[in-house]
C-alpha cells in the first residue's frame, strides 16, 4: 500500500472506487521528478519501478512524494499538464513542501 507523502491519509489506499490522482515520482538516482496522472497510482508506480515505463526506466527507484486527487480523468490529466507547463523544478518542490 502506497500512503499519502504528507501523512494526512496514513494507512489510507490511494484510490477508493472511482478516483484520479496526478501525481509526482522523485528518483534518489536520478536526482529528477517525475509527473503523471492514473486511476490507479499503486500500479502505476509498481510499473514505474519494474521498468516498464520507457522514461523512467534509467532512474529507478521512483517513490511517490506528492499527489492530488480528482473524481474525472480530464481533472487529472489537466492538472498533470498545468504542472508540466511551469517547468520549473522550484514549483514542483513548492507543491511537495506545502
Amino acid at each position: 500500500m502506497v500512503e499519502h507523502p504528507d501523512g494526512h491519509r496514513e494507512g489510507r489506499k490511494f484510490i477508493e472506487g472511482n478516483m484520479f490522482v496526478t501525481y509526482i515520482l522523485y528518483s534518489e538516482s536520478g536526482d529528477r521528478y517525475y509527473i503523471g496522472h492514473s486511476e490507479n497510482l499503486e500500479m502505476r508506480l509498481n510499473y514505474h519501478n519494474e521498468g516498464r515505463v520507457k522514461s523512467t526506466k534509467g532512474y529507478r527507484p521512483w517513490k511517490v512524494v506528492y499527489f492530488e486527487e480528482f473524481s474525472t480523468k480530464l481533472e487529472a490529466n489537466r492538472r498533470e499538464l498545468e504542472i508540466k507547463k511551469k517547468k520549473s523544478r522550484k514549483y514542483i518542490e513548492f507543491l511537495i513542501l506545502k
